[in-house]
């Protein structure tokens, strides 16, 4: 059961950090590819997706840890969740040398 949490905290970062690239893609074209928004419906969208956004990796990331949680594998939830972290801050890690080197 350990090495498939293993696995699976580092699946679920992955996860999130496909998930940022798709979003910060879209947001990076959004303009090619809807062209210029005027009036409150960019708004809007920006937030619908702001908040989508934060849906989408706060169950990717507390999802399995508060089901494990819940059933009352509480260290094993803790120890999930810190993995899961863990490997975000690799991720994070990765992208801020990238940026210094280029």
């Amino acid at each position: 059961m350990k090495k498939l949490s293993s696995w699976l905290s580092v699946g679920e970062a992955a996860g999130v950090v496909v998930y940022v690239v798709l979003v910060s893609w879209v947001m990076q074209n959004a303009e090619q590819i809807f062209g210029k928004m005027q009036g409150v419906l960019g708004i809007m969208a920006f937030l619908l997706l702001f908040t989508f956004s934060a849906a989408v990796v706060g169950s990717l990331i507390l999802g399995k840890p508060l089901t494990m949680y819940l059933g009352g594998q509480k260290k094993e939830a803790v120890t999930h969740l810190v993995a899961t972290l863990g490997w975000l801050l690799v991720a994070l890690i990765i992208v801020l040398v990238v940026l210094l080197i280029v």
